[in-house]
């Protein structure tokens, strides 16, 4: 009796018994236990249902319990079949295996898999490498999986379909990789489009078609040139055989439109282009398909300074432009488009020449004096000293307001610093200049009191007349350090030579620093013969005193 208790089977292990009896749909099975346990012929699978199960068979079975409220013994084929299928598959994934399953029902997120009596779950991700809106197709059909996760303690095994897909397609796509070669002419199927390029399928494997190696000249957008499904004709550019990635290229199989572009764009020569794109920094203007070139914002207006070049031109807008400089190396062309048309200080300084009168708007006021708008969008400065002959400067400036209306003479007109000088003064410049500008010519000495000073220099008025004129800061002395105009006061006397004097418009200029290199030049001519062993010292010395008994 002892000898068959240790023989008998223990609840939950896997044991082999006999088929002592069949009972419609039930098979009566003797395991070696006190009475024998009822299995339903549905368990047995194919065989149950083909008669293959007969009396004497013999089953593995699991032993649920030994006994229960009847008295029998509860068995399961089933679990016999999920006992062996977990060792088996323990196995496998051990050893990193691929596994045969059927996908037999859907839950939630994902779908169950039945791995010969285990029951995997496939999470809806590890179905395909994409996303499958049916997969009906793919339900019980038998087919591999790749086991991700395992745990027998709470009966959980994870599996992947598209672990096996990828496992494939990388080995396909190695193939075709080995099989091309850089610069090599193939066909392929646009499959889909990007902002920044189309991918391009060659048979299996996908390259990349960037946009900016479509076509030579400038592509906004891959649409505009390509569409899903469109065979064409592309060049491999570059094969990385270590992540199989291959670049393409189009343009490459047409000729390089920049080769000899020096000759065709010569640096003066003028050309209409169509404006393809506008920046901060300027406008990119199409010469040609696949040649641009780029008008910086400082090359497009002589007058618009510091202006969006959005708003000079507009995108397709056809315009002519003078080639500035060409770069073959970095393919790069700068264009002008001001220099198409007339400088305005040029064309200003030809219709109104030195002592016109001219009337414009006032368009700002600065310490330094007035702006006034003129023909062809160009300003005009007066200087304080040229406001009013007898009114200090800063007086006469408070005078007038933005927007007045006044008219000036041309001073002077400098077309390559763009500067026109004006003077309101000079109006009156025959009056006084009968009176008082006899005396005066280039390089002669006068003597004027100080009636204001800035930043910018001093303003004198000359003794003996009405006349006022300003000393620029850096012709206030011969010495750097001495170039301050804060050194004078108001009402100081200052010696001065005039540098310019135009009795026509009245303009006068001094400078006390041309005065001092005069000085020195007349007294060393005058003390510094060779025999005398007098030092410089000596002969400024001796001048100044010269110059004080005058």
């Amino acid at each position: 009796m002892d000898s068959f208790m240790d023989n008998e089977p223990m609840e939950g292990a896997v044991v082999k018994g006999t088929v002592v009896a069949i009972e419609k749909d039930l098979a009566i099975i003797d395991v070696g236990l006190k009475t024998e346990g009822r299995i339903a012929l549905k368990e047995f699978g194919q065989a149950g249902r083909d008669g293959t199960i007969k009396v004497g068979s013999i089953v593995e079975v699991y032993v649920d319990r030994v006994e229960n409220s009847l008295g029998e013994a509860v068995l399961s084929r089933e679990k016999a079949r999920r006992e062996e299928s977990w060792v088996k598959l323990e196995e496998m994934y051990a050893k990193n295996e691929r596994v045969e399953g059927i996908i037999f029902n859907q839950v939630k997120g994902g779908f169950t898999v039945d791995l010969e009596g285990a029951v995997a779950f496939l999470p809806r991700s590890q179905v395909d490498i994409r996303p499958i809106r049916d997969i009906g197709p793919l339900m019980n059909v038998s087919q591999p999986f790749q086991i991700l996760k395992m745990d027998k303690r709470r009966g959980n095994i994870v599996v992947s379909r598209r672990a096996i897909l990828e496992e494939s397609r990388a080995e396909q796509r190695s193939e075709i990789v080995q099989q091309l070669e850089e610069g090599q002419i193939v066909d392929g199927v646009v499959k889909n489009i990007t902002d920044y390029g189309a991918f391009v399928d060659l048979g299996g494997i996908d390259g990349l078609l960037h946009v900016t190696d479509i076509a030579w000249r400038r592509v906004n957008h891959p649409t505009e040139v390509l569409s899903i499904g469109e065979t064409i004709k592309v060049q491999i550019i570059r094969i990385n055989h270590e992540s199989h990635r291959i670049s393409l290229g189009m343009k490459q199989l047409q000729a390089d439109p920049w080769e000899g572009i020096e000759a065709k764009y010569p640096v003066g020569a003028k050309f209409t282009g169509r404006v393809t794109n506008i920046t901060d920094y300027g406008a990119f203007v199409e010469l040609e398909p696949g040649i641009e070139g780029l008008i910086h914002v400082s090359e497009m207006s002589w007058t618009k300074k510091n202006v969006h070049p959005g708003k000079i031109v507009s995108t397709s807008q056809e315009v002519e432009v003078m080639v500035l400089e060409v770069d073959p190396d970095k393919r790069r062309i700068s264009l002008g488009l001001k220099q198409t048309l007339q400088n305005p200080w040029e064309s200003f300084a030809e219709k109104f020449p030195i002592g016109s009168t001219i009337e414009g708007e006032v368009k700002n006021k600065t310490e330094f004096g007035l702006f006034i708008g003129l023909d062809g969008d160009v300003d005009g400065m007066v200087h304080l000293s040229d406001l009013d002959w007898q009114k200090p400067g800063e007086q006469a400036l408070d005078e007038y307001n933005r927007g007045d209306m006044v008219k000036a003479k041309v001073l002077d007109v400098d077309v390559e610093k763009e500067r026109i000088s004006l003077g309101i003064k000079q109006l009156a410049a025959g009056e006084v200049a009968d009176t008082s500008g006899d005396g005066l010519r280039k390089g002669s000495v006068v003597t004027g009191t100080v009636t204001e000073v800035n930043d910018g220099g001093i303003e004198v008025r000359l003794a003996d007349s009405e006349m006022t004129a300003f000393i620029r800061r850096a012709d206030l002395s011969r010495d750097r350090n001495d170039q301050r105009p804060e050194r004078f006061s108001k009402g100081e006397k200052v010696d001065a030579r005039v540098t310019q004097y135009d009795k026509k418009t009245g303009k006068i200029a001094l400078s006390i620093k041309a005065l001092e290199i005069a000085e020195e030049k007349e007294a060393v001519a005058n003390y510094g013969s060779s025999d005398s062993g007098a030092s410089l010292g000596d002969i400024l010395g001796a001048a100044l005193k010269d110059r004080e008994k005058k």
